[in-house]
């Protein structure tokens, strides 16, 4: 299992135009072959913080998702949107265990 977590900014005043872009891309990635769960998330206490949630059965599923067309068209988003600050990593992790 592939778990990628981590964080993207963007202009506090811009969050409620990146919604929709949000929106769309979270809805094409949840529906990909491969993908377990997917999610963005703002921070309640930092304006402008998008905290990423992405968890892959496999590496090829991950590779498979960077190549797809909603992803082009999200990172296409990013100048207008002024999204900054990808902080992104990749864990790999065994099988979920219930606490």
């Amino acid at each position: 299992m592939i778990l990628v977590i981590g964080t993207v900014r963007l202009p506090p005043e811009n969050i409620t135009r990146a919604r929709p872009a949000m929106a769309a891309m979270v809805a094409a990635s949840r529906a990909e072959d491969g993908c377990l769960e997917y999610a963005y998330s703002e921070d309640l206490l930092v304006p402008g913080l998008v905290r990423v949630t992405e968890v892959w059965r496999d590496r090829k599923a991950l590779k498979a998702h960077f190549l797809t067309a909603h992803m082009a068209v999200w990172r296409a988003t990013f100048p207008a949107l002024n999204i900054s600050d990808r902080n992104l990593s990749l864990y790999e992790a065994g099988e979920p265990e219930p606490i």
